[in-house]
């Protein structure tokens, strides 16, 4: 039995410890792991919540030198949360004998550091010091995993399994401290998920730098130990991410679409993220054959199984097939999203002490849809969705200019509504401010356009559910989960053909692709693909349907994602 400890900032195993797609990753695969024989524990901060809600164990304390004090971090265990039983079937006698009594655990670190008022993961720097706070908190936690695990408070593993820039410090560590040589005695595997965050942070000369974390090593480092850490755009800055691949021994991304993109050089001006300084990186780990595309998975629950034979002859299944597709088709469903949606906004205004105007807008808009839902003439008969961050990586093609005094979004809108006069666009997103003011434009303009400016759970499964056509136009996408979902619940999308996108959707078969060759070309296909979508939904519905259908057969399991870790990462 092969044991791994993953060392992540998120887990989606652990309520409100999700930001992006990396917690998604280490909620799922654990469990999934297990059935192929691999014990994985996850080690993670506690951020002044977490240890309290589930009632983990104190096991210790590591006492480490952090700039010029000494710093003391608790380190507390508890099981995975909503652990299941391990299916061992596929794995021989002995193996089963072994997994029987293993749990996955999760390691939580605790320090004033790790902690903010509102429990939140990653802290907003300034624009003058972009990851100040985050990378000094994650620099600590590094150095506490490390200690943690030479005191003998983590169990010894066979592979040390990092994700994203905020592990990166960990695997220099590793490297080049004399104190946790011991950790070059376990593989290390390094995931990015994001190339475009990389905690880049000076040298020397700040309080969140990195002589201000580890004076000590800063003067034993060889210059050439330093050069493989310093960032190749700027060079007086260190580059957690880069200090990631360069000192692995194998770096994994998460789809093979994105790890052949991260080996060109990026051209932002026309439309291409790719690299992002690190493709030279990147092209020498790839010489070695030590970078690994792997897709991440999704999980599909028994009424979405595409077992078509066996729902012939089950007639409990076909009836749970039937009530789910009446109920997506139902406006009594849509009206239900509606009220959930004004219901979200509303907890939204509650927990804000002034009145913002995006969430007016948006109430009012939703106030129009539900009064015209008791109407057969106005009722919606058209849902188009998205979910997504509000950041240039998601929807920078939404808002270039198109035209005269109006953006992509403007015009897909104005084309939206030429070809579904009674459909509506609900798009739900949280992040960048600037973002939001425009999007908030937008929604004020068109009364076809919903701005859900927020989060709510409850309210994007129902637009998973409920939405005919799911828009996911994001420059670069490692490898996506929103159109996993959407997909998974048969609404098709639209999305550009890059990263793992290219990688999960089969253009004119289980949804629609688009391209170009830069920002403004690329708008013009979206509009263009999506005028086709919408035509082909109104004069060949049967079609459309057909390929919602077959987005919804398609499949993306994690087994076969943990069969992929086994054979090429943790061999």
């Amino acid at each position: 039995m092969k044991k791994v400890l993953m060392i992540a900032a998120e887990n989606d195993a652990i309520s409100g410890a999700k930001v992006g797609g990396m917690a998604d990753v280490i909620r799922d695969l654990p469990p999934t792991l297990a059935s192929e024989g691999i014990a994985a524990d996850v080690a993670m901060p506690n951020y002044g919540y977490i240890g309290n809600l589930y009632g983990a164990a104190n096991i210790g304390t590591v006492s480490i030198k952090f700039g010029a004090n000494v710093e003391f971090v608790n380190v507390l265990i508890m099981p995975r949360p909503n652990s299941e039983p391990i299916a061992v079937s596929s794995l021989g006698d002995t193996e089963q004998v072994a997994l029987e009594n293993v749990s996955s655990q999760v390691y939580l670190f605790d320090h004033p550091l790790f902690n903010s008022a509102d429990n939140e993961i990653y802290s907003s720097s300034s624009h003058d010091r972009p990851f100040a706070d985050d990378a000094t908190k994650f620099a600590l936690f590094n150095l506490a995993v490390a200690q943690a695990y030479v005191d003998g408070l983590i169990a010894p593993v066979d592979v040390l399994h990092m994700h994203d820039w905020h592990a990166g410090l960990l695997v220099m560590l590793r490297a080049f401290d004399p104190q946790y040589a011991v950790l070059q005695q376990c593989q290390c595997v390094f995931s990015i998920h994001n190339l475009a965050l990389q905690g880049i942070r000076p040298i020397r000369d700040d309080v969140s730098s990195f002589t201000a974390w580890y004076p000590q090593l800063s003067y034993q480092l060889s210059d050439e130990q330093k050069s493989q850490l310093c960032d190749p755009r700027y060079p007086h800055c260190i580059n957690p991410m880069k200090m990631g691949i360069v000192l692995s021994d194998k770096v994994h991304l998460v789809s093979p679409t994105y790890a052949n993109e991260v080996l060109m050089p990026s051209d932002h001006l026309n439309g291409f993220f790719g690299g992002e300084g690190l493709e030279t990186a990147m092209q020498e780990k790839h010489a070695r054959g030590d970078i690994i595309g792997i897709l991440n998975g999704c999980v599909y629950d028994s009424i979405d199984a595409p077992l078509k034979a066996n729902l012939k002859n089950n007639s409990t299944n076909q009836s749970q097939v039937q009530t789910k597709t009446r109920i997506k088709q139902s406006a009594q469903a849509l009206s239900h999203f509606l009220k959930q949606s004004q219901n979200a906004v509303i907890k939204w205004l509650g927990r804000s002490e002034f009145t913002r105007n995006v969430d007016q807008i948006a109430l009012t808009r939703l106030q129009q849809c539900i009064q015209n839902q008791t109407s057969k003439a106005t009722g919606i008969d058209f849902l188009m969705t998205s979910v997504g961050r509000l950041t240039d990586q998601k929807v920078l093609l939404l808002r270039q200019p198109y035209g005269v005094n109006q953006t992509t979004l403007d015009a897909m809108l104005i084309e939206f509504k030429t070809l579904k006069p009674q459909g509506l666009f609900v798009l739900l997103g949280s992040g960048d401010s600037d973002i939001a003011k425009e999007f908030q434009q937008v929604a004020s303009k068109h009364d076809n356009f919903v701005f859900l400016n927020g989060y709510d759970q409850h309210v994007s499964e129902l637009m998973y559910q409920l939405g005919d056509l799911f828009i996911m136009p994001s420059s670069f996408e490692p490898c996506g989960i929103s159109q996993l979902l959407a997909m998974k619940e048969g609404q098709p999308c639209i999305a550009h053909g890059v990263g793992g996108l290219r990688d999960t959707i089969k253009d004119l078969q289980t949804g629609w692709l688009f391209e170009g060759n830069n920002l403004t070309h690329q708008s013009e296909q979206l509009i263009k693909v999506m005028s086709k979508v919408l035509t082909l939904s109104n004069n060949e519905p049967k079609q459309f349907s057909e390929i919602g259908k077959a987005a919804s057969e398609e499949r993306f399991s994690w087994q076969m994602v943990a069969k992929q870790y086994r054979q090429k990462l943790y061999s």
